[in-house]
C-alpha cells in the first residue's frame, strides 16, 4: 500500500540523461570546446561577469537542448541528481539567460564559424555525411517562427501560409540551410534569424557560398554540389554566387510572361510521364495513377541585366483537379531553373526532394525552436545557432549506433532513446560507472554508440 509518504526527491547519484555522456564526449572528440575557446570572444559586459566562462557555458546550453530543453528555464534539467558529478561546469537556467543576453551580432557570427567547423569536424569523425564524396545537397529555405510578446526584439508581421493560405503573422524568422547526400539525412550548415517581415532571399547568397565552402570542407567536390531551392531565392545573386563556386543549381521559379511564353513554347509531344519513387501503377491497365508529365526548353534568365545566364527550364505538368474534362484539360505548370545534365524526368525528380530540409524544421520546431526564448534577438540569434550544433550532433550520434533507423531518426526519437536514459552512478574503486536499467529495449544500439565514442 502506497501512502503519502512513499516518493521523495532526495537521490544524489541519479543521472536523468545518461546519453549525454557519450554524447558530449563526441562533441569534445570534435573539438567543440577548443572551437568555442577560438572563436567567441567578449570583451565588453553589460552586466559584471555575465559573460565569464563563455565555453562551458555554451556547452551546458547544447546539452540541455539534447536533453529537450526548448526555453531557458528548461535548462535546470541539467543539474538534477547526481548530473553535477558527471559533469563540470554546469551552471543554473538564470546564470545561462543572463549570459545569452551578452551576444550581440558580431558574437553570433562566431557562434555561426563554430556551427560550421565543427560539422567538418563531425563528418570526419563519424558517418554523418556518408557519401557526400560522391554528390552533395545543399538546401536553402526559411521559415515564420511566431511569437506572441510584444518585447520581442525584431518580432514583426510576416507572410506564411496555414493550410494553403497566406496569412500574416507576427514571428521572426530563421534562413538556414543544410547538406544532405542521396544516403545521409541533412544536417544544419548555417543559420540566420531575421526579423519576421525580412524577405525570404535576404541574405540567401552569403549563406549558399558559406554552404558550399562547408561541404567541400567536408569533403564533396564542387561539380558535384546541388544547391536547390523555392522560387524565393530564384535570383540573379544567389545563382551567380553558387555558379561562381562552380556548384549546380535547381531552383523553382515564379511564374512571370517570360516564363509563361518559354512554356507556351514547349509542344504536347515533348512531355513525357514521370515515375516518382514510390508511385503505383493501375492494376487493370499497367499505367501510372500520377498524371504529372515532364518537358524542357532552354531558357535565359535575368536578360538584360548583369546576372543574365543560360540553362534549362524544366516545366512539371499536372491536370488541374477542378477541371475534369477530358476533352479541355487544363494543365497547371510548376517551373523550375537548373544548369544540371540529368534527365529530364530524374531532374524533376531531383529537384522535387529539395522537401527534405522540411524534416529539419519539423525536427527544431518539435525540440530548441519550440520557442524563442528570449527578448533579445541577439539572444535568440544565438539559440539558433546552438540549436542547430545540438541537431547535428545528435544526428551525428545517431550514426554510430550501428543502427540503419536511428542513421535517419528525427530529434525527438533520438532524444528518447538515446540520451534520456535514467542512470545510477557509481564509484567502484574510485572509477565513476553508470548502471542503466535491466532490460532496456534500446540497449545494444546505446552500448554501440558508447563504444564507439570510447574506444
Amino acid at each position: 500500500m502506497w501512502r503519502d509518504d512513499s516518493a521523495v526527491f532526495d537521490e544524489d547519484n541519479l543521472v536523468s540523461s545518461a546519453g549525454l555522456v557519450p554524447l558530449l564526449e563526441l562533441a569534445e572528440q570534435a573539438g567543440l570546446s577548443r572551437l568555442l575557446d577560438e572563436h567567441v570572444r567578449f570583451i565588453d559586459e553589460r552586466i559584471k561577469s555575465g559573460a565569464a566562462n563563455a565555453t562551458p557555458k555554451l556547452t551546458s546550453i547544447i546539452a540541455g537542448m539534447a536533453a529537450g530543453a526548448d526555453s531557458i528555464d528548461d535548462l535546470d534539467v541539467i543539474r538534477s541528481g547526481g548530473m553535477k558529478k558527471v559533469f563540470g561546469g554546469v551552471y543554473a537556467a538564470a546564470t545561462l539567460g543572463i549570459f545569452l543576453r551578452e551576444f550581440t551580432h558580431g558574437h553570433t557570427r562566431q557562434l555561426a564559424a563554430v556551427l560550421r567547423r565543427h560539422l567538418v569536424a563531425l563528418a570526419g569523425r563519424t558517418p554523418v555525411l556518408a557519401g557526400i564524396g560522391e554528390r552533395a545537397f545543399i538546401d536553402i529555405d526559411s521559415l515564420l517562427r511566431p511569437v506572441y510578446g510584444r518585447v520581442k526584439q525584431g518580432a514583426s508581421f510576416g507572410h506564411t501560409k496555414i493550410a494553403g493560405k497566406s496569412i500574416l503573422r507576427r514571428g521572426l524568422s530563421p534562413l538556414a540551410v543544410t547538406i544532405s547526400t542521396e544516403t545521409a539525412a541533412p544536417v544544419v550548415a548555417g543559420v540566420r534569424l531575421r526579423a519576421g517581415r525580412a524577405g525570404s532571399a535576404k541574405g540567401a547568397a552569403s549563406m549558399v557560398t558559406e554552404a558550399i565552402n562547408t561541404a567541400e570542407d567536408c569533403g564533396a567536390q564542387a561539380q558535384d554540389i546541388l544547391v536547390r531551392g523555392d522560387s524565393a531565392y530564384c535570383s540573379g545573386t544567389v545563382i551567380t554566387a553558387v555558379v561562381r563556386a562552380g556548384a549546380k543549381f535547381s531552383f523553382a521559379m515564379a511564374r512571370n510572361p517570360a516564363v509563361d511564353a518559354a512554356i507556351g513554347s514547349i509542344a504536347d509531344p515533348q512531355y513525357t510521364p514521370v515515375h516518382y519513387p514510390g508511385a503505383v501503377t493501375d492494376p487493370d491497365t499497367g499505367q501510372l495513377i500520377s498524371d504529372a508529365q515532364v518537358a524542357e526548353v532552354q531558357y535565359t534568365a535575368f536578360a538584360s541585366t548583369r546576372y543574365e545566364i543560360t540553362g534549362r527550364l524544366v516545366v512539371r505538368r499536372v491536370l488541374d483537379a477542378n477541371t475534369q474534362d477530358p476533352l479541355f484539360p487544363v494543365w497547371r505548370h510548376h517551373p523550375f531553373f537548373t544548369n544540371t545534365t540529368e534527365p529530364v524526368a530524374q531532374a524533376d525528380i531531383t529537384h522535387r526532394q529539395h522537401a527534405v530540409c522540411e524534416t529539419v524544421w519539423s525536427d527544431l520546431i518539435d525540440g530548441p525552436w519550440a520557442h524563442q526564448p528570449s527578448g533579445s534577438f541577439p539572444a535568440n540569434a544565438a539559440w539558433c545557432i546552438l540549436a542547430a550544433i545540438c541537431h547535428n550532433l545528435l544526428r551525428a550520434a545517431g550514426t554510430l549506433t550501428g543502427t540503419a533507423r536511428y542513421a535517419v531518426a528525427r530529434g525527438a526519437t533520438l532524444r528518447a532513446h538515446l540520451i534520456n536514459i535514467p542512470a545510477r552512478l557509481a564509484r567502484p574503486q574510485r572509477r565513476p560507472f553508470l548502471h542503466l536499467p535491466a532490460h532496456w529495449p534500446r540497449a545494444d544500439a546505446w552500448l554501440t554508440l558508447w563504444e564507439a565514442v570510447f574506444t
